[in-house]
């Protein structure tokens, strides 16, 4: 049994399917304000033999002395692979992401599902409408902690997913490079996070946020296509630490683009092009 082609996945599909023997679950829900509160939902009601997967412990690697890598840095390929084999993730398995839109920081399953594409791991998609709209189509709910049997989990990593701040400083004409903080963070008004305002020269800002509508589902791909305006171009995107960028970059794949060198992220983000002071910054509208 292979899951469709989309990078997404509906409720109703996961309910027919979730007792299949290869489809794994990976419950993203977190909270940059609160790591807790995320391991606290899941423990509180989950979809039934969901594993939580917690961005700073499994979906990240450790933060490097001086910054460089940003605050998310991307895990160790081997170390997340032994992680994913772990929780009864294989090569073999069809695995479906999700995380709680209605919290307004719906982008820890796209996270979760770009670090397993960037893995080579094609049989993966994030929950359209999250927790929420489980619960809406009348998805049964546990409390109950899995004990998946380990599986094998070989990655094969795609690199040309993957800019660093060398690739970003060397763009060729014609990349589009795309913000996907908040409007007041792109032009440098305000900074709840990192230690310097504003953004990289010569990008442009797409909140991640638009990438979903007002009740948590993701925009259909005419939609995505017109709010990103980036047409043929190829695009590298970025956030404040490489988490909510990646919506972004799941949207261009809706809108046609598949991942790899048209449809890059700049894993490190805002975060890691700040630790290097010689690297330019811009505030205000580009």
């Amino acid at each position: 049994m292979t899951m469709p082609s989309s990078p997404l996945t509906s409720a109703d599909w996961v309910r027919d399917h979730l007792n299949d023997a290869n489809v794994r679950v990976l419950d993203c829900r977190y909270a940059l304000s609160d790591p807790l509160v995320g391991r606290i939902a899941y423990l509180g009601g989950h979809v039934p033999g969901a594993v939580y997967a917690d961005l700073e412990t499994d979906l990240s690697g450790p933060v490097q002395p001086g910054g460089a890598g940003g605050r998310h840095p991307l895990p160790d390929p081997a170390t997340l692979a032994a992680w994913l084999g772990s929780v009864g993730i294989g090569n073999g398995s069809v695995v479906v992401c999700y995380d709680d839109p209605s919290t307004g920081q719906g982008f820890y399953a796209a996270r979760a599902w770009w670090l397993l594409r960037w893995l080579g791991h094609t049989q993966v998609s994030v929950l359209d409408g999250g927790y929420p709209a489980w619960v809406a189509a009348g998805g049964a709910v546990s409390m109950d902690e899995p004990e998946a049997a380990s599986a094998t989990f070989a990655p094969d990593v795609q690199p040309d997913m993957v800019a660093t701040a060398a690739d970003v400083q060397a763009l060729p004409p014609g990349t589009l490079l795309i913000d996907s903080r908040a409007p007041n963070r792109y032009r440098g008004e305000v900074e709840p996070i990192d230690t310097k305002a504003g953004h990289i020269p010569g990008a442009v800002n797409s909140e991640w946020g638009r990438a979903l509508d007002e009740t948590g589902h993701w925009r259909a791909p005419d939609e995505q296509v017109a709010r990103l305006d980036a047409g043929d171009a190829p695009t590298v995107t970025y956030c404040g630490s490489g988490v909510s960028a990646t919506p972004n970059v799941l949207a261009r794949e809706l809108a046609g683009v598949p991942l790899g060198p048209d449809n890059r992220l700049y894993a490190g983000s805002w975060s890691d092009w700040i630790s290097d002071d010689a690297r330019p910054v811009a505030t205000g509208e580009e």
